[in-house]
């Protein structure tokens, strides 16, 4: 175990892409192991403080999907799209010998999610949907599209740090440096080619995000109402422009036994360790 508190491991996907996870807790933990799946463009460091906690009383496994943080990036931009992902999703259960999971999913984490209920829905234990929902706000959808790949470098993580605020400054009114410096580190890593400092993700992403933005999303109604059998908890921020107070509305008219939570002072996505959504998710997990 490193001195951070986890494990590291890597496994060949079925393409033979190596592809990078942690492992947090005790493995022979009884109860249900929580999956951690980040957004977009991020990695298993955004779970780093959140999986510390929970590890005390479960197993958490935080995933690189390919191409961000550790696991590697594909040659094939085409490859970056859920049915893709969802394989590599397969083989990580297989190779930790998970059977059944309480998944986490930020952002795209909970897109996948959702699709692991239709794919393999003996293989949740509940979900947690992290500022994300089957109707995905048109003018989120474009603001990603518009600055995914776009390359940024910074000599150093204070500058990275004021780079992130002056972008995302009006998600988070109310975080404090410390916070946004975790935010740096986790979207920042060296840059072996230049001096200093990279986006920790496969700028060729942007590739097929950006095919994928010229249609319409498909409709992903279907995917959660596979959720119907697990417990579901859904966290939303309340300045979000990605999932709206109108799609939690109709997420639990859908889904009469999810919990819905919006955040306040936070858009998209929520940290994890505000007061409200810690509290929720703890109450949640209790159970589980």
């Amino acid at each position: 175990m490193t001195s951070d508190g986890f494990t590291e491991h890597y496994f060949h996907a079925q393409d033979d892409l190596r592809l990078y996870y942690r492992v947090y807790g005790d493995r022979h933990s009884a109860r249900a192991a929580l999956l951690c799946l980040p957004g977009l463009t991020r990695n298993a460091k955004d779970f780093h403080d959140f999986a510390l906690q929970q590890s005390a009383s479960r197993r958490v496994i935080c995933f690189d999907f390919r191409g961000r943080g550790r696991s590697a990036y594909d040659p094939n931009p085409a490859n970056y799209q859920p049915s893709v992902y969802l394989s590599d999703l397969q083989h990580l259960l297989a190779v930790t010998h998970l059977h059944r999971v309480i998944v986490l999913g930020t952002s795209m984490g909970g897109i996948m999610a959702m699709a692991m209920a239709a794919a393999m829905p003996t293989a949740l234990a509940g979900v947690i949907l992290n500022d994300v929902g089957p109707d995905v706000s048109e003018a989120g959808r474009q603001r990603i599209a518009g600055y995914i790949g776009n390359p940024i470098h910074a000599p150093d993580y204070e500058t990275a740090m004021a780079i992130l605020q002056k972008t995302y400054a009006p998600a988070y009114p109310k975080l404090g440096h410390d916070a946004w410096m975790r935010i740096a580190r986790a979207t920042f890593t060296e840059d072996r080619t230049h001096a200093g400092l990279r986006l920790d993700y496969d700028l060729n992403i942007a590739i097929a995000l950006r095919e994928q933005a010229k249609q319409p999303l498909p409709d992903l109604w279907p995917l959660f109402r596979g959720l119907h059998h697990v417990p579901v908890l859904a966290l939303r921020g309340a300045l979000s422009d990605i999932l709206t107070a109108e799609t939690l509305i109709c997420m639990k008219r859908e889904h009469a036994g999810m919990t819905a939570i919006t955040i306040p002072d936070v858009g998209h996505v929520p940290q994890l360790d505000e007061p409200e959504a810690a509290a929720a998710i703890d109450a949640y997990l209790a159970g589980l």
